[in-house]
């Protein structure tokens, strides 16, 4: 358990005790509970831990305390060689959509965008722990159905599409572009969320990764949780906003996917082999796990 960006809090012990109901053993980082600014400690010493979790022969998992900020500042730095020679699992999201990226690009390893430890039990319920502990510790596919209640399933190109699921937080994905942390989005299903962003970001975000090239060639688009975005009388929602920037795309989107901020968070491997189908309302995951040869 790690701190590569922001500072965790008291609700770092749910979500250890959920872990532990898992059947594993859950260890600290030695600067877990520092403090630096807005970061979770020094970038060194966040360094440091992020290092040590990946190169321990005996730390199967790593799992992210929190987001907010920070990961940015030391992924450059992070070994790859240990990474390259010992996979293990990574679990976060937010903020390290970063470090997601970096080890799809760098090391082809498969990471699972779901919760923190810092837990919420009023946003995380048991559907949700399940939906961590089945991603993470069986070889079980992965199902989501769009779930209509979410501001994001008002946007919709119909249509089947299968590649490689990659992407994560739209900020940090726009933020990656002309870095080493963005994927080759080529032939792969982009997953975005965000949260606390109004529909004008949305368009600003997706428009500099279209007019970059990133998009060019992509299969589809699952979308997962608009949270908290503004409503403003007269313009248009985040939904509708995203939905004039990717229909011209002419590839199949599906939103209405509970991944992301908002209440109801479900998990998914990415860099696993995915299908996006709109008639259904699904995306379907290839297992993000294997047994150890």
């Amino acid at each position: 358990m790690i701190a590569p960006a922001g500072v965790p809090d008291t609700r770092l012990a749910r979500g250890i005790q959920i872990l532990e109901g898992f059947g594993l053993v859950v260890e600290a980082g030695a600067h877990l509970y520092d403090r630096y600014g807005y970061l979770a400690g020094t970038d060194a010493d966040r360094l440091a831990d992020l290092n040590a979790a990946f190169r321990d022969p005996g730390v199967r998992g790593v799992f992210a305390a929190r987001g907010g900020y920070g990961t940015q500042r030391i992924i450059d730095r992070l070994d790859l060689a240990a990474v390259r020679r010992d996979p293990r699992v990574f679990v976060g999201f937010s903020d390290l959509t970063v470090l997601s990226g970096r080890l799809w690009t760098a090391a082809r390893l498969v990471s699972f965008y779901g919760p923190m430890v810092n837990w919420t039990d009023t946003r995380t319920g048991p559907t949700e722990i399940e939906s961590l502990r089945k991603a993470i510790m069986t070889m079980d596919p992965i199902v989501l159905t769009s779930d209509p209640a979410e501001p994001s399933a008002a946007v919709s190109v119909p249509g089947t599409a299968t590649g490689t699921l990659l992407g994560g937080n739209l900020t940090m994905l726009q933020a990656g572009v002309g870095t080493r942390d963005l994927p080759d989005l080529h032939r792969a299903i982009l997953l975005l969320e965000d949260t606390d962003e109004s529909a004008y970001s949305y368009d600003r975000m997706l428009t500099h990764l279209t007019r970059s090239g990133a998009l060019r060639g992509i299969a589809g688009v699952a979308i997962g949780q608009f949270t908290n975005a503004p409503v403003v009388s007269g313009q248009w929602t985040a939904a509708q906003a995203v939905q004039d920037r990717l229909a011209t795309l002419g590839v199949p989107v599906l939103g209405g996917l509970r991944i992301g901020h908002g209440n109801g968070q479900l998990t998914v491997p990415l860099g696993a082999r995915a299908t996006i189908d709109t008639t259904t309302a699904t995306l379907t995951v290839a297992p993000g796990v294997a047994p150890r040869s």
